[in-house]
């Protein structure tokens, strides 16, 4: 769907905008991020766009935290000693999960 511009989303990964070689795994990883925190909230994104087709910002930020993961950590292990961020992904994504 592309909720977030590729030029948004290489600011909040640092990287310069000359810079394509990676803009089609980008790309693919926002789109992952889409269903990733739509499969965690239990809501579809649609359901929770205004009139203009945005998303909320928490959501949009929460899809931005998956990518970046993501980007930086491209492998399914790791050598180092990783841990979640307190507040980070669950606190914005739980602010529109739906249980049931």
């Amino acid at each position: 769907m592309g909720y977030i511009s590729l030029t948004r989303l290489k600011k909040h990964l640092n990287i310069d905008t000359d810079f394509t070689d990676d803009d089609d795994y980008i790309t693919s990883l926002e789109i992952v991020g889409e269903d990733v925190v739509s499969k965690y909230i239990n809501r579809d994104l649609s359901d929770l766009e205004d009139e203009n087709h945005n998303i909320p910002a928490a959501i949009e930020h929460a899809i931005l935290l998956f990518v970046g993961t993501q980007y930086a950590i491209r492998e399914s292990v790791s050598s180092s000693n990783m841990n979640t961020v307190p507040n980070s992904f669950e606190l914005l994504a739980d602010l529109y999960r739906k249980y049931n």
